[in-house]
């Protein structure tokens, strides 16, 4: 009787401006594990062209084009991204809002461009979900110049897409990573805990904490790290409020562990730009969830169980 090997494969591929990695388990054999490997990065790959903004085919940016002139017609996985957005945008009371990518003809993260009050003025009317339309399977921008943003939910759910597509292959092991938001698929093969590692956003060059994660968790994270500058002592990062024009304030970063990467994400983002004390009540309300929110001083909050799987509890927290 033939005895399969189990081995683990590695994948690394460039996905929406940053890194992607999936490890997974496998004993049928090299050709294969590289046939798995393919199939996932294509299903990533489709979701990055699929709804990138950047991306003049897109159906993201087919939407763009024609705000404020015609619905176009989408299907059902654009339109469930959409419609999850506009809840996002609902349970923050407007401070997360998928149209808010209008704003960077004013900021600009990468030279230090800060948008002024005259320029944030003229924007914001174009900043405003209430006015993104969708029914009758189709998506409509009610006013000419709006534009629709997927990016503050595609990313998890690329995650997520993938692991299933690993699911279907018949993978019982793996672990997927994109830009830092991350799934589990089943057990460790050899019985320990997932192990993720979460950035100090006041020094992105360390690990402020680490997750024990179980089998299938989503975790995803939401900092102010990520792109920003400095300026006359004030960071000024790309996390958006919505509500004003300006990057919300209180939170450098915020992790979530859920059952799915995409219900973690919409999380960590809700609760980026609700700030400590409301940001901790949502994921403290939130069922099968646990969070960490890291203060701009430095200081952790965390919901009750978050020590359970996490080194939280061995760190001295600030005052």
């Amino acid at each position: 009787m033939a005895v399969l090997t189990r081995t683990l494969y590695t994948t690394r591929f460039a996905l929406m401006g940053g890194q992607a990695s999936v490890r997974f388990v496998d004993g049928r054999g090299q050709e294969h594990a590289e046939r798995i490997a393919r199939a996932a990065e294509g299903e990533a790959l489709r979701i990055e062209h699929k709804f990138s903004r950047y991306r003049s085919q897109s159906v993201v940016s087919r939407i763009n084009q024609n705000a404020g002139l015609f619905p176009v017609i989408v299907d059902e996985e654009t339109e469930y991204l959409v419609n999850a957005a506009l809840e996002l945008s609902e349970q923050t009371a407007g401070r997360f809002d998928p149209t808010v990518g209008v704003l960077r003809r004013a900021w600009d993260f990468k030279t230090g461009r800060i948008a002024t009050p005259e320029e944030l003025a003229a924007l914001l009317p174009l900043v405003d979900a209430r006015a993104v339309s969708v029914q009758n399977g189709s998506v409509f921008l009610q006013r000419p110049g709006m534009e629709i943003d997927l990016g503050g939910v595609g990313k998890e759910y690329a995650v997520d897409r993938v692991t299933e597509r690993l699911r279907r292959e018949g993978v019982e092991s793996a672990i997927i990573n994109f830009l830092g938001d991350v799934r589990t698929l089943g057990h460790r093969s050899d019985g320990r805990p997932w192990l993720i590692g979460v950035v100090d956003p006041l020094h992105p060059d360390r690990c402020r904490f680490s997750i024990r994660a179980r089998a299938d968790a989503g975790v995803a994270t939401s900092g102010d790290y990520e792109r920003g500058f400095v300026r006359d002592g004030v960071r000024y990062h790309h996390i958006l409020d919505a509500t004003t024009g300006f990057p919300a304030r209180g939170l450098s970063s915020v992790t979530v562990i859920a059952p799915t990467t995409f219900a973690a994400g919409r999380l960590a983002s809700a609760a980026f730009l609700l700030g400590p004390k409301r940001g901790l009540r949502l994921l403290e309300a939130s069922p099968s969830t646990e969070g960490a929110l890291i203060t701009e001083s430095g200081q952790v909050i965390a919901t009750p169980g978050m020590a359970r799987i996490s080194d939280l509890a061995m760190e001295r927290q600030p005052s």
